[in-house]
């Protein structure tokens, strides 16, 4: 089905959402028509964020927004759904666009399986009617479902359009870049050099495949560290909770603009309780790269200064390699919380690989390192 089709079909010109690479399609063909506008489209941090936003623009216009996401996002939704959207509570109408990520007999990350399992069960359950688009779904079925829809969201409840993968074709293209110099993979090298034998616990998407390829690259074991697969957002939380019950071994953090951004509360939870042993070290490039580039707000709020508000007692950005090595040295022997921002570009190589370890693999392994700690 043609995305420009699909957005005729649904007939709001209110988009918010977090991209996903399922829903690549739609994502560039929103960047290319709308960009970031706030009459016509915004990317939020999370989820429910999203939700919240779709539900002003209710308010102040009595139209149908539309909130577009990955299955993934389902959990950050349920709040917002079932006590203000809820035709028991509000009543507000909103279409949901979810990328099916994990569909049974499909294919996928470890990350996804049970998420992909539960995906239109989860929607159901929220009282959202759903209706799965596939590459065969005609224009005729698509736009009869979406005139049953309006009855149903004429009456204060909430719809679903659950994506298959490879339904949406015919996206414009569209190039996201900017103008920041470091790569990476090659700055996770440089963590992995300055940290040495510390845990690391890294954010979900290629950051952690980096990290993966680069201890093979080293012929290292991959014990050293934990790769936060799915959980966007998490991570710093994770390493604050390793960090607060071995206070004596330092901790690495290895997190993302778009997953800090995802649930910045985190940021404050870690300042409150200032462990001596983490060192944060937020990559960003400004985008939500693994899933196909799309914009982040990062480029335009002050990191340091949030972790700093944040009780975080030393917060620092960097843009080039020598200043990176310099902060990460001291980090290391500063015996101090610490937030180290780097500017990024955006890409990744083409045959960036995943790990070839298993979840559990990488739990067990890393936990036994811990142990011995």
């Amino acid at each position: 089905m043609k995305v420009e089709k699909l957005v005729e079909i649904i007939g709001s010109d209110f988009y918010t959402g977090v991209p996903d690479s399922q829903l690549k399609a739609l994502c560039n063909y929103l960047m290319a028509r709308y960009g970031i506008d706030p009459k016509h489209h915004i990317i939020a941090a999370n989820e429910g964020n999203c939700t919240a936003l779709a539900a002003g623009y209710h308010l102040a216009t009595g139209k149908v927004p539309v909130v577009y996401m990955q299955n993934s996002g389902e959990g950050n939704i349920i709040n917002p759904v079932a006590s203000l959207l809820n035709d028991k509570v509000y009543a507000i109408p909103v279409v949901f666009i979810v990328g099916w990520r994990g569909e049974p007999g499909v294919h996928d990350e470890p990350q996804h399986i049970y998420q992909g399992e539960v995906t239109v069960k989860l929607l159901e359950d929220m009282g959202v009617a759903a209706f799965v688009i596939g590459k065969d779904t005609t224009d005729e079925a698509l736009a009869a479902k979406m005139e049953e829809f309006r009855a149903i969201l004429a009456a204060g409840k909430d719809v679903a359009f659950v994506i298959r993968k490879g339904a949406l074709t015919d996206a414009p293209s569209v190039t996201y870049r900017n103008e920041n110099q470091m790569v990476r993979e090659e700055i996770i090298r440089h963590i992995v050099q300055a940290s040495g034998e510390d845990p690391i616990v890294s954010t979900t998407g290629k950051a952690s495949r980096e990290l993966f390829e680069t201890r093979v690259a080293n012929g290292q074991s991959h014990k050293y560290d934990f790769l936060t697969v799915g959980s966007m957002g998490h991570s710093s939380s994770i390493a604050l909770g390793v960090a607060l019950q071995k206070p004596e071994q330092r901790i690495w953090c290895v997190d993302g603009d778009g997953a800090v951004l995802m649930h910045m509360g985190a940021m404050a939870v870690v300042g409150a309780n200032h462990p001596k042993n983490l060192i944060h070290v937020v990559i960003n490039n400004g985008a939500h790269e693994t899933v196909g580039g799309m914009p982040t707000v990062a480029e335009h709020i002050d990191l340091v200064s949030i972790a700093r508000a944040c009780g975080y007692p030393y917060a620092v950005c960097v843009h080039d390699f020598e200043s990176l090595d310099r902060e990460l040295a001291a980090a290391r022997d500063r015996g101090m919380l610490s937030m180290i921002e780097v500017k990024c570009s955006i890409g990744a190589r083409e045959d960036l690989g995943r790990p070839t370890t298993t979840a559990l693999e990488n739990k067990q392994n890393f936990m036994n390192y811990l142990a011995s700690l």
